[in-house]
């Protein structure tokens, strides 16, 4: 057997200002969503999951945050480059750090990174045409 991807999870300090942001970014999270735990299933039927540190640390107590800072990226594909530029003003002005403004990358694509709530990287990304 071959170990396929099944579940990107999220370790969070707070649930709700998480859902919140994720959901601004069209993530469809179940309204009854509640601490300690909250997932969902995205396109093509990988699951996206939260925990609370302290739902984490009742399943391993000796669990430690990495004092480093977030080492996870999740990237949002738009629809297109204005796009890009107008949800990552959205989130900024919602108070959610932006870490670089959209730019149009050599690679073909106008981009940006914006912070969630935990500090985790969000890439925003649409292909020029």
């Amino acid at each position: 057997m071959t170990p396929r991807m099944d579940m990107i999870g999220l370790v969070t300090d707070d649930l709700t200002a998480s859902l919140a942001f994720y959901r601004r970014l069209g993530v469809t999270v179940p309204e009854d969503a509640a601490e300690p735990h909250a997932e969902t299933v995205l396109d093509g039927g990988v699951r996206l999951a939260w925990d609370t540190l302290e739902s984490v640390r009742s399943m391993r107590p000796d669990y430690q945050p990495r004092p480093e800072g977030a080492r996870v990226s999740l990237a949002f594909r738009c629809d297109s480059p204005a796009e890009v530029d107008s949800l990552f003003r959205e989130l900024v002005d919602a108070g959610h750090p932006g870490e670089h403004e959209p730019w149009d990358a050599v690679w073909g694509q106008r981009y940006a990174v914006v912070l969630d709530p935990d500090g985790n990287s969000v890439d925003l990304f649409a292909w020029q045409h």
